[in-house]
C-alpha cells in the first residue's frame, strides 16, 4: 500500500504535438511524474494493458465519463497509465475517444514498479504489467489507495478483476474528504 508515500519520482516517456516537425508532428517529451501529477489534488488508474477488454470495455470509459464528476470533487487532473509505450496509448484513446483523462505512458514499468504494483502476466504473453489499481494524490502526496484483490505472480491464472478501482468507488471517496480551504483533504 502506498498511502503517505510521494508520487514515484520516475521519467515517463511522453510524445506530444509539434507541427514544426513533419511528417509524424510529434517529439518526444519525457517528463517527471511528480511534475505532471505532483500539483493539486488528482486522481490516477494504473491499466494492466491498452486495448485489453476490461480496460477498453468497462475501466476506461467509465473514468471518461466521470471525469466531469472527478473535476467537481476537487481534481485537476485525471490520469490513466499502463505499461505501454506512448504510441500505444496514444492509439488507445484515440481509438476510445478518450479527450478528458490524460494517458501516460509507462512503458518500462518504472512508475508501476516504485508503486509496488509491477507484476508478471507473462502466462498470458504480456510481460510485466501494472496491476489494476488507483490513487488519489493531493500536492504529490498519495492520501488514497485503491486495489483489485488477488495481486500476485503465480503466473497460472487470468485474472483481472474489476470493483475496488471503479470511478465511483474513488469519487465517493473524494466527496467523503473534500479538501479544506488550505488545500489538504479535510477530516
Amino acid at each position: 500500500m502506498a498511502m503517505g508515500r510521494r508520487i514515484p519520482d520516475v521519467v515517463l516517456h511522453t510524445r506530444v504535438r509539434d507541427e514544426a516537425i513533419s511528417p509524424n508532428p510529434f517529439r518526444w517529451a519525457p517528463i517527471r511524474a511528480p511534475e505532471l501529477m505532483g500539483e493539486g489534488r488528482v486522481a490516477v488508474f494504473l491499466f494492466p494493458a491498452a486495448f485489453s477488454p476490461t480496460c477498453s470495455d468497462s475501466h476506461l470509459p467509465a473514468i471518461e465519463e466521470a471525469y466531469r464528476a472527478f473535476t467537481e470533487a476537487g481534481c485537476r487532473a485525471v490520469f490513466g497509465i499502463a505499461v505501454n509505450d506512448a504510441f500505444t496509448m496514444h492509439q488507445w484513446g484515440r481509438h476510445l475517444g478518450i479527450e478528458k483523462v490524460a494517458l501516460v505512458p509507462d512503458g518500462n514499468g518504472d512508475f508501476a514498479r516504485r508503486l509496488g504494483m509491477l507484476v508478471s502476466r507473462r502466462h498470458l504473453g504480456y510481460g510485466f504489467r501494472a496491476w489494476r489499481s488507483a490513487f488519489v494524490a493531493e500536492d504529490g502526496e498519495i492520501v488514497a489507495w485503491f486495489e483489485e484483490p488477488g495481486i500476485g505472480d503465480d503466473g497460472g491464472t487470468d485474472d483481472d478483476p474489476y470493483g475496488e478501482t471503479e470511478p465511483a468507488k474513488v469519487l465517493d471517496w473524494l466527496e467523503a474528504n473534500p479538501r479544506d480551504e488550505a488545500g489538504g483533504a479535510g477530516s
